[in-house]
This record gives C-alpha cells, structure tokens and sequence, in this order.
C-alpha cells in the first residue's frame, strides 16, 4: 500500500449474499467460490454476526440427529438445538471423524418433526486453518460419496490470512440460520477446528487492546458467537 492511499471506513459490518445456489458449493474464508462454479445470485444479503435470538422463544430440544458413530449417538447424543463439542489431539483421526459424521447424519423420527426426508436437511461444514491435504480429502470425500448435493462448505487454509479464520464460521453460521429459518430445513453445522479459530483471536487481541488469559487465548472466548452456537 502506497503513502498516498486513502482509506475510508463506512461503519458496515460484512454481508454475506445468500440464497439456495449456496447448497452443493464451496467456498473458501471469504465466502467466494472455490469449485469453478459460477458466482452466487444472491437473493439477499445478511449480517455475518446474526440477530439476537430470545432464548425463551426457543423450542425445548428433544429430537435426535444420528451419526451413524455408535459413541456418540448412544453415549452422547446430537441433539437438534444444542451444540456438542468433541475433543481430540494430534495423532487422533478427528478429520476422519468430522468427514464421516457429514457423511452419515440423519434425522430421526419424532414426533415433533414434521419432514423426516433428506431433502429437508442440509449440513453446513466450515474447516479452519486446515492444510491441503485436509482441504482435499474433505472435499473428495464429500464428492465421492455424494454427500457434497446437500453440503454448503467453507474452507480457510492455514496460509490464508487470519482474519479468514475469525470470518469463516460467522459465514457458516449465517448460511445455517438462513436454510434453518427462511426455508426452514433441518440443519446441521459442523465446524473444525476450533482451535484454530481461537489462535486466529489471540493474534488479533493485541490489536484491540484485548487481555490474553492462559492458556494464551481470550478469557471471554465462549461469549463469541462461533463458539457459543457450537
């Protein structure tokens, strides 16, 4: 950037153009595509930090998503309108893992949901300062096994700048509340890693006057909407 430049802020947050051509495409940090696809029409576009919700005009949760992991659909079940964690560490197959649940969730009967089909259930998948060769098995493997119609996937490399890290879920979040409430499909989001998400907090927190805790990573950090829908 030359001394000469002129930068001007317009007080906007970032939107995100939405519509339903964002089903079956991927798309990297930026919400731009990334599988020589043509650009998004969007219908309209929306603030990546979301409305507030009223927690009391929640529907109590109940229904079950199965994923087709005996551990976890027994021991620990998904359970629509909540946000499960799972935990792992370097060695361990958690790509695999995140991959495979994408690729076998489902709905389950109930009696309180009303569109049991596949049709009715999307899967928003965003993945966050992974390498290439974790970018192209997901993307491969969501392919092969023709699970990628009814996925919308974000993918932030780790050679892609910071900020992309901290952009990526809040676009992956807003897709999902866009099929969940104007369409009103099923959805379910799958994010990875977060770790990364919160590494890319800590390099920005020096910048905004922000106190790290320790380990290194913000004290406030379960405040943030990513982590708090997780």
């Amino acid at each position: 950037m030359s001394g000469d430049c002129h930068i001007e802020f317009t007080g906007d947050t970032l939107k995100m153009p939405i519509s339903d051509d964002l089903m079956g495409r991927a798309f990297n940090g930026s919400g731009k595509p990334i599988d020589n696809g043509p650009a998004v029409l969007a219908e309209e576009f929306l603030d990546i930090n979301g409305a507030p919700l009223n927690p009391k005009s929640r529907v109590y949760p109940k229904e079950m998503i199965q994923t087709g992991i005996s551990a976890i659909d027994t021991m620990n079940s998904v359970v629509r309108g909540q946000k499960l964690p799972l935990f792992s560490a370097a060695g361990l197959p958690h790509n695999e893992i995140a991959a495979q649940v994408c690729r076998q969730a489902s709905l389950v009967k109930g009696k309180d949901t009303l569109d049991h089909s596949q049709e009715n259930f999307s899967i928003v998948f965003g993945a966050m300062g992974v390498n290439m060769e974790t970018a192209r098995f997901f993307r491969n493997d969501f392919e092969e096994n023709g699970s990628m119609e009814n996925v919308v996937l974000f993918m932030n490399l780790a050679n892609d700048p910071t900020i992309e890290r901290i952009v990526t879920p809040r676009l992956a979040l807003t897709t999902a509340e866009y099929f969940a409430y104007t369409r009103e499909q099923h959805v379910f989001v799958i994010l990875t890693d977060m770790s990364s998400y919160a590494d890319a907090l800590r390099e920005v927190s020096p910048a905004r006057e922000e106190v790290s805790a320790r380990p290194p990573w913000l004290p406030r950090l379960h405040v943030h909407r990513p982590v708090d829908h997780l």
